[in-house]
């Protein structure tokens, strides 16, 4: 049976209230750019402008990943173990002449698909809290990223693996076109396919999702799995830009993909949420930080910016 609510999964509200949620986000992004540009003449400069795109492209592969589960209804807090974790993995297999390009991306993406597999299965047949099942495998993920390098760095990194962090294709950073691809198949994915869909309806109204014969367990598991490879793309990004796999890498990213994706417009509570947004929020978060390091202004200062905007952002939120 057709289930047409679907169609729009943003559900009920004001003309007023749609145009807000949908052009609000921009506007403030826009203000922000324009104030900026005139505290710093630098800040509009290409240069300046690449270095942001860049430094956010990591939370940006992570934001939209997490961005299916919150959808869903749930939360992922392992993010920054398997970032870590899939770095490790990768750099083992990325000493140079022993394997492949293929060969350590392909096995970091499926560790981190493993790992989103697990929660899923966890979460939706065990049926315990997505916050606690996540919290638990951060740890893990952390611990195995420590016994697979024996807690050191793995370094010594093939040329072709450190050019998927640090090179180019055409004048353009590969980290940033691999955050535009990421991007374009996140969109395709979310709006244009029935799973996509059926996460909004999961996140929206399980129960009803349930009855109308949606597979809540298995769309569930397939926004945890999106989100955990997702995750594992990151951690080869960052592995790749530091030419080095570091078991402690990623610490708190799950914060600052979380952050960015509340900012973004995509409800804790689940059903409401798009790609747009949440990149609309990681570029917020980007600019702001660049403007401040453009302005001296101490990182310190930068993290409590960067919480106030977080609980403001929140409270939005309960307040819709």
């Amino acid at each position: 049976m057709r289930i047409k609510i679907f169609d729009k999964p943003n559900g009920i509200g004001s003309n007023r209230y749609d145009y807000i949620r949908k052009f609000g986000m921009l506007a403030a992004f826009l203000l922000i750019c324009l104030l900026l540009s005139l505290a710093t003449p630098n800040f509009f400069s290409l240069q300046n402008m690449t270095i942001v795109l860049r430094q956010v492209s990591i939370n940006g592969i992570l934001a939209i990943g997490v961005t299916f589960v919150i959808i869903t209804g749930g939360i992922d807090l392992s993010l920054g173990s398997v970032v870590a974790l899939a770095g490790v993995v990768a750099a083992l297999f990325a000493h140079p002449g022993e394997y492949p390009l293929i060969v350590p991306i392909a096995l970091a993406l499926l560790v981190g698909a493993g790992i989103g597999g697990l929660n899923g299965l966890v979460i939706t047949k065990g049926r315990v809290a997505s916050f606690i099942v996540t919290l638990g495998m951060m740890t893990i993920a952390r611990g195995l990223a420590l016994v697979l390098s024996e807690g050191r760095p793995v370094t010594n990194l093939s040329d072709s693996f450190n050019a998927i962090g640090g090179g180019n294709f055409a004048g353009i950073p590969i980290p940033i076109l691999i955050f535009a691809l990421v991007i374009v198949v996140a969109i395709l994915l979310l709006n244009h396919t029935r799973i996509g869909r059926y996460m909004y309806a999961v996140g929206g109204n399980e129960k009803a999702a349930y009855a109308s014969g949606v597979r809540v367990n298995r769309v569930k598991s397939v926004a945890y799995v999106v989100c955990s490879a997702l995750a594992a793309l990151a951690g080869i990004v960052l592995a790749s830009r530091i030419n080095t796999g570091q078991p402690n890498a990623g610490v708190a990213y799950e914060l600052d993909a979380i952050a960015a994706v509340v900012i973004g417009g995509t409800s804790l509570a689940g059903g409401i949420g798009s790609i747009g947004g949440t990149v609309l929020g990681v570029l917020l978060i980007g600019v702001i930080n660049n403007g401040l390091d453009l302005l001296n202004i101490s990182s310190y200062y930068q993290q409590i910016i960067k919480g106030v905007i977080i609980i403001a952002a929140v409270l939005i939120d309960r307040k819709k």
